[in-house]
């Protein structure tokens, strides 16, 4: 079942908001939003990002880091 949510914003950012669903090619600014809430569930935290790093640098400073001579070694 669907359900309406009603959103304020000043003129200027509903053009905005317009505008852009449109160059993205979204069919309605209503798809577009649905997108970015799609796409935010998707995103890592700021904490989940630095506890990966931290444990990035933590390996590198054991000498658990290998030197790849190109990207080509990475994957």
């Amino acid at each position: 079942m669907r359900q309406v949510l009603s959103l304020s914003l000043p003129a200027t950012g509903v053009r905005q908001l317009k505008s852009i669903s449109k160059k993205r090619g979204f069919g309605s600014v209503s798809s577009y939003v649905k997108h970015l809430v799609k796409e935010d569930a998707n995103l890592i935290s700021e904490a989940d990002l630095l506890k990966s790093v931290r444990a990035s640098r933590k390996e590198y400073r054991a000498g658990k880091a290998v030197k790849a001579k190109s990207l080509a070694n990475l994957v």
